[in-house]
């Protein structure tokens, strides 16, 4: 799958120079029960712009949206729910099921955790995040991502945005195809 470009909610740009924020998704579904998506969350900016939260011991946390955050979003074709991951630049995560939109959310617990780390090349960072899903399923894919500066802007991004406030949950935002 080519890279995928998110874009800025146009009502919360953020502030100082432009930069891009892109995701290379591989998916694969080669044998067994279970496929493999990788997934590289871009930013074309240097990392020491953003706040990005540490830890001590990365593991599962709540809210890792209300500051630098990363978030995966599966909807299996032919059923009603979906599920959210979350990917902090700490190595934290978070894996939520939904019975429909916004409907019902509770953590995700037949998750295998995800592998979560950054790579900070100085000029631009990277979060890369792999998770393993069912195989011989088809998914809508949502991808968006929560950046907050420095000087405490915080942006919204995402393949797609509904009309109003962002809103990544929304079936507009799950626009792209797996396999």
């Amino acid at each position: 799958m080519p890279s995928l470009p998110l874009i800025c909610h146009p009502d919360t740009p953020p502030s100082g120079a432009p930069f891009r924020l892109w995701v290379n998704v591989d998916y694969s579904a080669a044998f067994g029960i279970h496929a493999t998506l990788n997934l590289a969350f871009c930013i074309g900016a240097p990392a020491e712009r953003f706040v990005l939260s540490e830890t001590a011991e990365p593991g599962r946390a709540d809210e890792l949206w209300k500051t630098t955050c990363f978030e995966g979003f599966l909807w299996a074709e032919d059923e009603p729910g979906y599920t959210e991951w979350n990917f902090a630049p700490s190595g934290d995560w978070a894996a939520y099921a939904f019975d429909g939109y916004r409907e019902r959310m509770a953590n995700a617990e037949d998750v295998a955790p995800p592998y979560v780390r950054m790579e900070d090349n100085f000029t631009w960072w990277t979060v890369l995040a792999t998770i393993a899903v069912p195989a011989r399923q088809r998914y809508a894919l949502g991808l968006s991502g929560v950046l907050e500066q420095q000087d405490g802007t915080k942006s919204y991004w995402a393949l797609a945005h509904p009309p109003g406030a962002p809103d990544f949950h929304h079936p507009d935002c799950f626009v792209a195809r797996l396999p």
